[in-house]
This record gives structure tokens, sequence and C-alpha cells, in this order.
């Protein structure tokens, strides 16, 4: 536990950096594929800085956050043998196993709810790989699903400015559920009609 909070007391001091936007977009696309930090720890307090710059560091967020998808995509279709282990040894392996129940049962849902919810997305672009998920909708449910996410984190800190910070920490995890939950909900009355 103690180098998880080592790496992330690293990514909040690169938000301070000249070059922020640039590990911001790296980090994003790290967190989709392997690294276990969000971009959102980095993306608050960055927003919070430059107000002016929201909206731009969220899109930067979100392609990197997308790119990195694809990354993780194509981990699944062609690596999943050589990373197994490590998700079985990172503790990821249950996580892993529930993705694959969702995309046999969601398919598309699957993607774009955890583009936007706590659930380690990159575990799920790992899984839509492994699952020959088709790549063009996997891409289009990363994209609406990961822009949701960090365009909400740029809105909230923009409104709330420095209160926005407890804010996120606080309710981050209930705010995705809550998206989760309606999306869940919606696509079974879709379903059943």
């Amino acid at each position: 536990m103690l180098k998880l909070l080592a790496w992330y007391d690293y990514v909040l001091r690169l938000a301070t950096h000249a070059k922020a936007t640039y590990y911001l977009f790296f980090l994003s696309m790290a967190e989709s594929s392997f690294f276990p930090i969000p971009p959102d720890v980095m993306l608050a307090p960055m927003c919070l800085a430059q107000p002016n710059r929201a909206w731009r560091l969220a899109f930067v967020t979100t392609i990197g956050s997308v790119l990195g998808g694809m990354i993780g995509y194509g981990i699944g279709a062609y690596a999943f043998g050589y990373i197994e282990p490590i998700l079985l040894e990172s503790g990821y392996m249950d996580s892993y196993l529930h993705a694959v129940s969702w995309f046999e049962e969601w398919g598309f849902w699957a993607i774009f709810v955890a583009g936007f919810s706590p659930i380690p997305y990159k575990v799920f672009t790992i899984a839509g790989g492994a699952m020959n998920m088709a790549f063009l909708p996997f891409v289009i449910a990363s994209l609406i699903g990961r822009g949701a996410r960090f365009y909400l984190l740029a809105f909230l800190v923009k409104v709330f400015g420095q209160k926005a910070d407890g804010l996120v920490r606080k309710h981050m995890d209930r705010i995705g559920w809550f998206i989760v939950a309606i999306v869940l909900i919606g696509i079974i009355v879709l379903s059943t009609h």
C-alpha cells in the first residue's frame, strides 16, 4: 500500500510541473492499460490551478485514456497469455473475470460503464480485446464513458473551485455508481421494449 501512496504523491507533484499537460496525457494513456493511479488525481489539481484550461485538460485526458484503452485492447487480443500471471499476482484476476461476465451480458455497455465508473477501466480494456469485442464500438464506448467522467470532473472543479477537490475525493465513487445505476436501468428498460 505504501508504494501506491508514493505513486499517488508523485503524480500530484507532476501536476504542478511545466510539462504537466504531457504528463497528464501519458498518465491517462498508461492508466487505461496497466498503471494503477487514475488520471483524475492529476486532472483535478491542474483544473484547480488553471480553470480557464479545464475543458482542454479534460480533452487531453480523454484522448490519452482512449488511446491507452486501445493499447489495453491490443494487450488483451494479442498478449493475454503473457499478462495473465500479472493479473493473478496483482489481485486483478477477480476484476478481470467480472469484466468478462459483463461483456458476455452487456457488450458495448460494459465498456461504457467501466469508462465512467470507479471500476478499473484497464481490466475492461484488456477483457474487450481478449473477448474480441468489435473495435469501433469499443472505441466509441470508451470515448463516451471516459469523456463523460473527465469532463464532469473538469466541470465540478470549474463550478466549485477549491471545494471541488474535497467533494470529488469524498463522492466520486458514489457519483460513478449512481451514473452506472442510471445507465443499467436505461439498458434494462430499453431491452424489455
